[in-house]
Order: C-alpha cells, then structure tokens, then sequence
C-alpha cells in the first residue's frame, strides 16, 4: 500500500504560478511510474502529466508548453510546476503512483481566479 500526499494547492490569478508537490510513502519511489489528474466539477478527470520510473514525461494537450513535471527520488516526491494559469486549469489536482497496483492521493485545489 502507498499513501501519497498532495500539496501546494490554493487560489492564483490568471497568469500566476503553482508548484504543486506529492510525497509518496513508499521505500521504492524510484520504480513507480507517476501521474498528476485533475477533476473540475461536472467534469471527467483528465491526465495532466506522467513522468515514467525511467524519466521519460508526457503532457496533457491543454497544459503542454505550461507545466513541467519532475520528480526526486531522493525524497519520494514527484512535482508539478505550473505556469501561465487560466481560469480552466481550476480542479482538484489528484497524485497517482503506478506499479504492481495503482495508487491514488486525496487530492488539491487549484483556483485560479481574479
């Protein structure tokens, strides 16, 4: 079982910066294949980035050019950096941590308003 912690949510204007962080409770970090979603009510969630055990990283058509995720193994911690916000990037933001099962976080608000 791996638990994962979001954080770094909160409110931002359009055009601001987020980093958002989620620490993994797991002694093998490095193997896990990582993922941020995010859900806007009335919505599906969505895939917003993936970065692979190996590094490799994959991007949501909506946010590409935007976001940037990375990950430290040294501190079980995978990271996304979020910039240029728009008022449509407003979800919860949710951690999954994938390998002989997937994992997910409880999530985080991202606002992004005026």
């Amino acid at each position: 079982q791996v638990q994962l912690v979001e954080s770094g949510g909160g409110l931002v204007q359009p055009g601001g910066s987020l980093k958002l962080s989620c620490a993994a409770s797991t002694v093998i970090f490095s193997v896990y294949n990582m993922g941020w979603y995010r859900q806007a009510p009335g919505r599906q969630r969505e895939l917003v980035a993936s970065i692979t055990s190996g590094g490799t990283t994959n991007y949501g058509d909506s946010v590409k050019g935007r976001f940037t995720i990375s990950r430290d193994n040294t501190k079980n911690t995978v990271y996304l950096q979020m910039s240029s916000l728009k008022p449509d990037d407003t979800a919860v933001y949710f951690c999954s941590a994938a390998y002989s099962g997937t994992y997910w976080g409880r999530g985080t608000q991202v606002t992004v308003s005026s």
